[in-house]
This record gives structure tokens, C-alpha cells and sequence, in this order.
């Protein structure tokens, strides 16, 4: 069987098709072309009896022989969509169906089998290939007719023994509860042995971690990401299909309301360009933030019209390849266009990327459903500018159709588990905004913090940690936090600083109440932005500083109250670097520095722009007559205009509250 896969050929994918998908031009076609592509893309990197994908990158912290287990399933799942999609069989003259079923299963025969040199590691507490047998479980029961069905039996015997190591382990208590939960209704449906109590606890750990409104955090604490978009939503999914009439009918509806009421809040997650906003952990998945999109479809449960979903999904796959992915050799790379690890995590081994498999889920909806048929649609972003209030995670998004360009406010997420634990900050957790055409400055280990979307103290060991982010309020157009600044070198508490941010089409203005030592520096940092062939240009003033990509995405902050109350004026500066950004080699912040903080609770104000709306021009004399301002009155509240006349009041009281009023 391998010497018929030494010889692989890209295929190419089809011509847009402009009538059916106005958009994107994307259309069922382009999703099958592009599964076939990864697919057949992996085969010179199949062990010979094909039950391990070895691929070229850097080793998962399991190791190589868990990573090529990881090979095997996340790409299983993929080859399982297309199979089911194409109800088992080729088109004339086609063999890609019958070749996909007669590869998996010779992988499933040598992976299960102990004696074989390419068996697979056992699953055991809390290791890696629990999540992988997840992936094994899905795909064998999307394909239960062409390929479990005819498997010989003592290959099902010991695929079932090999998924059984599930029973009675115990995996991280976070969304690999759910890989429990997939793996042993998978056993029950095949008779095999399973433990009904470690399904039911499962499911009911799910509701413990749920905050309202569509959004789960992923495990104890307050962590909030695409996990709720790519597991913590489509396990229930695959859990129910699994089950059948086994599942409660009340927990499925249950599931299925939370996944409606999530995606409508997740379609405004996706720039109008197909792009996600890069926010959160295993951002290497890519184009997986489209899979609940097609879950709720799959499900019933969605929201939104079926050309609405197909414009998102495919405009999430066109994004990342028009951005060259996957690369020229077929391959997902560990990183967001190209390889870059700074995006990726300890565990991210060189076959994760591909849980990017999920996106592909819509192929088990039949090709004559409206999602596949409906004349694609304009996604929110496209038609008007949005401001969503998500008090649930704490964020608020804020959106311009001029540019496309999605913002997240972030006032509530940290990925940190509770208390106590080391203070700590991830760039993909602790900055105060994330977007759909930036990326947090992600240095790497050892070095420095960027300071992008961040204010910090400055002492003798760097700038501080925002650490734990404890939400005030999230409402709309404004949210608000508190934190405690951090020095990381000594884990030490150096002040208290509570923040506001204020939203109006691309305006954020950002109120800050620092308390901080006398003398003590303080920097507030705008966006990041990032370029492959070089640095953005920069521009700074007394009070000001911008950057400006070729092609005019710009970022600028602007000190509109309390930046020049110091002996030493405060000054714009530009942070440049190279290689610390997952959009481009090229990067550059826009900050602004205050020398000295006067002592007691200093009330700044920051107007941050990212635009690349030719409408809003960076100069800082443009800015200004933007009019754009920020007044605090005696009695301690803060009036922000906007240059379309709405006004903002912000009442910024004492003991970790706030409030807030609208004007006209």
C-alpha cells in the first residue's frame, strides 16, 4: 500500500465562483480541493505501515512518538470529514475516497497493534494522547460504514482495547474532559467497555465552567479563547451525534442553545478580509475558529443564514491562504501565515496545526444544503460598524467597515488559574486589545515584554506585569478592570491601577487611575504593527507617536489628560523590532512615557487608533482637530467627546467600582 502514495501531486483548487459566493468566491469545491491538498500533502511523511506522520518541525513537549500519533489523528479527522462528505464513495475516475479509507485503516491496524513498530503510545493520566484518541474516536464514527464496519474484528478489538486506556485515567480538568467524554460514548456505541459515570461527569463539569451567554472558560479561572469556538462547543456537538437517542434530550438542547447563543457573538470575531482576531493560545489551528460556524449548522442550533456561515467559514479559509497557507510543500507550519513559533506553546508539536481539521466539518453537511447552495452573504463587519458588549469574558469588540478591521477590548481574560499562583503574563492573555490584522509582540524566552497594548510601571528589573485582571464593567461601548501592577523579577505588588476603555467606531480612549510611588515611570503602549519587508515608518511628538504600514494599517496614541502633569514633560517614542511578531518581521509600537508619577492616584487618558481607513490619517495635527477629548472634573469623573458629537462620562469612584453615562 505505500508505494502507492510515493508520488504525490498538490492539487490546485477551482476557479472562484463568483455567483454563487460574491464574497469569497469560495464554494464546497474549494473546501474539498483544499482537504485533498493537506491530505495528500502528508503521505512522504507516513511511517510505512501508515500509522504515524512524521513530520518536519519542532518536537512536542510529549515527544516524537506522541507527535506522530498527533500525525495520525488530527489528519484522520480531516480524511474522516471528507469520506462521510462524500458518502464513502469516488466520483468517476477519482480513487482520493478509496485511497483515504484503505490509509486509515492500515494505520488503524499497526497503530492498535502492541507488537508493531509504529504502535501507538498508550493512553494514560493526563497525556498527550488522550487528545489525539478524541480525534481517532470522531473520525471512526463519522465513517462508520466504509471503514469501522469493515474493519476484521480483532483490529476493532484492538482499537477499542487502545481507546479503553480512557477508563478510569484521569485527563486535565479543563477541555480535555470532553475527550473523556467522546472517547467512551464512542466505546458504548460499539458495545466496548466504558464507565457511564466518567461521561455524565463530563458533561456536567462543562456547566460548572459556564458564564452566561454562549461563553464556557476552559477550566477554573477565567479563560476565555478559541477554545470555547474549537472544543469547549463542539464536543457537546459530536458527543450528541455519537449518543443518538442515548442522549438526554434536555442537556442536547442545553448544548445546542449555549452554541447558538455563542455564535451570535462569534460571527463578529472574523475581519472582513476572513481573518480571526489573534487573541488566546494554539493560535497555530488557524482556520479550526471556523468549525462552530458549521456545528451549529450541523446541529440545527445556528443563528445565522446558511450563506451568512458559509461567507465566515470560507472567508477564514481564503484569508489564510491567500496568506500562503499551507505552504509551497503542502505542509500546516507551526506559526499564523508562515512558521513563526512564538505563536505556538510548549505543547504545540509539528502535526498540531493540523486540529486545523475541524474547519472542515461543514463537508458532513449534504452538498444540497443551504449552506452549500444559499447565494453567500456580507458578514456584520462588512456592512456597518459594530461596538458587541461580551460581559461574560469581559471584552468588548469594536468594529469598522471602512477598514474591515475587528478590535477586542480586553478586561476580563488572563489564563491564569486562581489564586495563588505566580504572577505571570502571556501576550496572547494580558494586553488590552487584540485584533484581526495585529498580533501581540511575542519576543520569546528571556527577553522583555513588548509594549504594545499595555500600561506598565517602569522599575530597575523592567516593566510590570498586569497579572491578574480583576472586570469592573462591561457594557456598551465601555468596559473597565482593575489590576496589580507586578515586578516579575521580584513578585511584588508596586501600585494599583484601574482602567477604562471607551469606544467609538476606530476611536479607543483609555482612561487610566494609577496609583504608583513617586518617581516612578509609567508607559502606555498603542498597537503593534508588522511588516515583512520593513519597519513601518514612525513618527513621534511631545505628547504623540505613530507607525504606518506601506500599505496605510496605522497605529497611534495621542495623551489627551494627566500625560503632562510631571517636571519632565512626557514623550512619544517608537519601539521597533524584529522577528517578535507573527505578522511580519518587521514591528513597531507606538508608546508614550511618563518620566515621573507625582505620587497618590494619577488620572491619565490615551486616545489608541488602529485604522486603515485613509479617512483617519495618523498626523498628529489631523488627529488633534479630530477632536478627540478628555476632561476630568473636580468631582473626579472624566467627559470624553467623540468627533461625531457623542460624549462619554465616565465616574471614576473608589473601592474597585465604576460607572458610566451617555451624553446626546
Amino acid at each position: 500500500m505505500t508505494a502507492s502514495y510515493s508520488s504525490v501531486s498538490l492539487s490546485h483548487l477551482p476557479p472562484p465562483d463568483l455567483s454563487l459566493s460574491p464574497v469569497t468566491g469560495y464554494t464546497r469545491a474549494h473546501w474539498e480541493g483544499m482537504a485533498d491538498r493537506l491530505l495528500t500533502a502528508l503521505v512522504p511523511y507516513a511511517t510505512p505501515g501508515l500509522a504515524q506522520y512524521r513530520l518536519p518541525g519542532r518536537t512536542g513537549h510529549a515527544g516524537a512518538w506522541s507527535d506522530g500519533l498527533e500525525g495520525y489523528a488530527r489528519s484522520f479527522l480531516l480524511a474522516a470529514f471528507r469520506i462521510a462528505g462524500a458518502g464513502g464513495a469516488d466520483t468517476p475516475g477519482s480513487t482520493v475516497i478509496g485511497d483515504l479509507v484503505d490509509r486509515y485503516a492500515a494505520g488503524l491496524a499497526a497503530g492498535t497493534d502492541p507488537h508493531h513498530p509504529e504502535h501507538w503510545p498508550p493512553i494514560e493520566d493526563r497525556g498527550q494522547p488522550m487528545v489525539e484518541a478524541a480525534s481517532v474516536a470522531i473520525a471512526l464514527h463519522e465513517t462508520r460504514p466504509w471503514l469501522w464496519d469493515r474493519l476484521p474484528d480483532a483490529v476493532r478489538q484492538r482499537v477499542a482495547d487502545w481507546l479503553g486506556g480512557f477508563v478510569g485515567a484521569t485527563p486535565n480538568d479543563s477541555n480535555w474532559r470532553l475527550f473523556q467524554v467522546i472517547v467512551e460514548e464512542f466505546l458504548r456505541s460499539v458495545g466496548a467497555a466504558h464507565d457511564p459515570a466518567e461521561i455524565e461527569a463530563g458533561l456536567a463539569r462543562l456547566d460548572d465552567w459556564y458564564r452566561g451567554q454562549g461563553w464556557y472558560t476552559d477550566g477554573d479561572g477565567r479563560k476565555f479563547d478559541y477554545y470555547n469556538a474549537l472544543a469547549l462547543h463542539l464536543y457537546p456537538v459530536f458527543w450528541s451525534r455519537i449518543a443518538g437517542p442515548r442522549a438526554d434530550p434536555a442537556v442536547v438542547a442545553t448544548h445546542h442553545r449555549r452554541l447558538g447563543a455563542f455564535l451570535e457573538h462569534h460571527q463578529y470575531f472574523f475581519g472582513s478580509d476572513g481573518a480571526p482576531v489573534h487573541q488566546g493560545r494554539s493560535l497555530t489551528y488557524r482556520y479550526a475558529t471556523a468549525a462552530p460556524l458549521w456545528a451549529g449548522a450541523l446541529a440545527g442550533a445556528s443563528p445565522l443564514r446558511p450563506g451568512l456561515t458559509r461567507r465566515l467559514a470560507s472567508g477564514a479559509l481564503k484569508y489564510f491562504t491567500d496568506h500562503g497557507v499551507p505552504g509551497p510543500d503542502g505542509l500546516l507550519s507551526l506559526g499564523w501565515h508562515g512558521p513563526f513559533l512564538p505563536v505556538t506553546q510548549a505543547y504545540s508539536g509539528p502535526a498540531s496545526p493540523y486540529w486545523a481539521s475541524k474547519a472542515f466539518l461543514g463537508l458532513l453537511l449534504p452538498a444540497e444544503h443551504p449552506v452549500w447552495t444559499d447565494v453567500e452573504e456580507h458578514g456584520p463587519v462588512d456592512t456597518a460598524d459594530r461596538s458587541l458588549a461580551l460581559p461574560a469574558p469581559g471584552w468588548l469588540l469594536h468594529s469598522t467597515a471602512a477598514d474591515g478591521i475587528v478590535r477586542l477590548v480586553n478586561h476580563g481574560s488572563d489564563r491564569l488559574p486562581p489564586p495563588p499562583v505566580p504572577v505571570e503574563d502571556s501576550p496572547h492573555y494580558a494586553k488590552f486589545a487584540y485584533s484581526s490584522v495585529t498580533a501581540p509582540e511575542t519576543p520569546g524566552p528571556g527577553l522583555p515584554a513588548g509594549p504594545d497594548n499595555h500600561i506598565t510601571l517602569l522599575g530597575p528589573g523592567g516593566a510590570s506585569l498586569r497579572g491578574r485582571i480583576h472586570p469592573l464593567r462591561v457594557a456598551t461601548g465601555q468596559a473597565s478592570s482593575w489590576h496589580s501592577p507586578t515586578m516579575a523579577d521580584e513578585q511584588k505588588h508596586v501600585g494599583r491601577i484601574a482602567s477604562w476603555s471607551v469606544v467609538r467606531g476606530p476611536w479607543e480612549v483609555r482612561v487610566h487611575r494609577v496609583e504608583a510611588p513617586v518617581g516612578t515611570a509609567v508607559q502606555e503602549g498603542g498597537w503593534a504593527v508588522a511588516d515583512d519587508n520593513e519597519a513601518p515608518a514612525a513618527a513621534v511628538g511631545p505628547d504623540w507617536a505613530g507607525v504606518c504600514r506601506r500599505d496605510g494599517l496605522t497605529s497611534a496614541v495621542l495623551g489627551l489628560l494627566g500625560w503632562d502633569h510631571a517636571s519632565d514633560p512626557v514623550h512619544g517614542s517608537v519601539v521597533h523590532a524584529v522577528g517578535h511578531n507573527a505578522y511580519g518581521r518587521h514591528s513597531a509600537t507606538p508608546v508614550l512615557t511618563l518620566p515621573a508619577h507625582p505620587g497618590g492616584a494619577l488620572v491619565l487618558a490615551t486616545l489608541v487608533v488602529l485604522t486603515a481607513d485613509p479617512a483617519v490619517p495618523w498626523d498628529q495635527h489631523v488627529l488633534r482637530a479630530a477632536g478627540v477629548r478628555a476632561v476630568l472634573s473636580s468631582e473626579g469623573s472624566v467627559r470624553i467627546c467623540f468627533p461625531d458629537g457623542a460624549v462619554e462620562v465616565l465616574h471614576l469612584t473608589d473601592g474597585g467600582h465604576d460607572g458610566a453615562s451617555r451624553e446626546g
